[in-house]
């Protein structure tokens, strides 16, 4: 197998692990022995029956010769020498032992007095060989007998010839050794030519690994998918699950230098405003603690943006989600910015129904991180005047909106809500990191909810819209 299919050895399991090539070759040479072995049963049973078969044709010649020595002429029953043939023809290299015997009811005419009979004489067939296993002086015998009708005679002769087995056997276990042997030879060539087919055939595997492991160098990781030339159906998928896995970790970087960056960005101007100030108080200027209070207060909600938009748009493996009631959700986020809206002179209004739970499914503290983002908007950039009230209303099932009175957004304004850092035009001079919608359409998307934003004339509406049945 080419080296680079081989795992780096240094792990306990590696000593364990058999190689791809080495389980692909025990996987086809298996179920080939498996039916060589059956092939071989098969064979054995077909060889024995051949070469019975056979050897009880030459039996039964012989049989016929020496039924053929016994004749009657006038009346009288007649015995002939056996031809030197009928015997002859029996036998073997191995010097099997013949015995034969003719005999007329109960009296022996020729051969072995105590040969084995037949229970029942009159159940042989008529002229016609019939074959049984005996067992005659400690050896096992085939015997042939028949009985023969002859005119003038109301008792047929009874006519045996018998063999031992040795050269059956012998013969037996040529054909069977020869069978195997050359079933061995067959799976031992098949050993040979997978091995070379195996390697060959596993050449699109180790471009696959060579791509990968071309992603090594140094510098920047390249995510971009693989180009590992042309790949059997069998390993696309793992090409493209290997693909579609960069790309997820290209976005996940991505999302990562982005955050990175925005953060650096944003941060810069607090921090060198927090050092001129810092500066100023060490000269004695009294101003500079208030500026310097402001300037934290703002470093503290932008790092509080970033993380909870870091948190929204997590793109590791999915939590189970939970069933959030919208009305306990909305009436802890009214809580916590009642204070915030007395300060503006804005009234917090909720909407919801008296009694009974308005359940979806979602994550209660990106519902209630959405809420509290649209909230805080409304509060900052919905009333200017230092008036105007605030509904947060669950108009229907699965569905929340938070309402101002405010003047609403420019059709410039609405068409770029949302992006990252951008302050609207309507923000001017409002203190704000450029966050908060970016946050609500990351945590909405996050649950599969549908942001709908409009202007209510007066004011800005902005409902969120979780799926039917959630």
């Amino acid at each position: 197998m080419p080296a680079e299919l081989h795992r780096e050895a240094g792990t306990p399991a590696d000593a364990r692990t058999p190689a791809l090539r080495s389980r692909l070759l025990l996987a086809m040479i298996a179920p080939m022995a498996g039916v060589a072995i059956v092939l071989a049963l098969i064979g054995a049973v077909i060889v024995t029956r051949v070469v019975r078969t056979g050897n009880d044709r030459v039996l039964g010649g012989a049989l016929a010769a020496i039924a053929e020595s016994v004749q009657v002429e006038h009346g009288k029953l007649l015995l002939f020498p056996l031809h030197p043939a009928a015997l002859a023809m029996l036998e073997t290299p191995q010097g099997d032992t013949v015995y034969y015997r003719l005999a007329l009811g109960a009296r022996t005419l020729s051969g072995r007095r105590d040969l084995p009979a037949p229970e029942d004489i009159a159940a042989l067939p008529r002229s016609e060989p019939a074959f049984r296993y005996v067992t005659y002086q400690g050896l096992r015998l085939r015997l042939a007998e028949m009985r023969r009708p002859l005119p003038g005679l109301s008792t047929p002769v009874l006519v045996q010839v018998g063999e031992t087995l040795g050269h059956r056997q012998a013969l037996r276990h040529r054909l069977i050794a020869a069978l195997v042997l050359g079933e061995a030879v067959l799976v031992g060539l098949a050993v040979l030519l997978l091995r070379p087919a195996l390697s060959w055939s596993l050449r699109p595997l180790a471009r696959l690994r060579d791509a990968v492991a071309r992603r090594k160098a140094h510098g920047a990781p390249d995510l971009s998918p693989l180009d590992a030339g042309p790949l059997p159906r069998e390993l696309r998928p793992l090409a493209e699950a290997f693909d579609s896995l960069l790309a997820r970790l290209d976005t996940a970087t991505a999302g990562i230098r982005r955050f990175t960056a925005d953060a650096s960005h944003q941060m810069r101007t607090p921090l060198s405003a927090l050092k001129v100030q810092v500066a100023l108080a060490r000269r004695g200027d009294a101003r500079a603690l208030a500026a310097i209070a402001d300037a934290t207060e703002r470093l503290e909600h932008l790092m509080t943006q970033l993380l909870v938009l870091a948190r929204a748009e997590e793109a590791g493996v999915p939590t189970a989600r939970e069933r959030v009631n919208l009305r306990e959700v909305a009436i802890a986020v009214v809580n916590r910015h009642i204070g915030q809206a007395i300060d503006a002179g804005i009234d917090l209004v909720l909407e919801a129904p008296q009694a009974g739970a308005v359940c979806v499914s979602g994550y209660r503290t990106l519902v209630f991180e959405i809420l509290a983002n649209l909230i805080d908007n409304a509060i900052r950039y919905g009333a200017r005047n230092g008036s105007g009230t605030i509904t947060v209303a669950i108009t229907a099932p699965g569905t929340i909106s938070v309402r101002d009175t405010g003047p609403g957004l420019s059709e410039t304004d609405l068409a770029r809500l949302g992006a990252r850092f951008v302050r609207l035009e309507s923000s001017v001079g409002t203190r704000g990191s450029g966050l908060g919608f970016a946050i609500v359409r990351s945590a909405a998307r996050r649950m599969e909810a549908q942001v709908a934003v409009a202007n209510a004339h007066p004011g800005l509406c902005v409902t969120l819209i979780f799926p039917e049945g959630s």
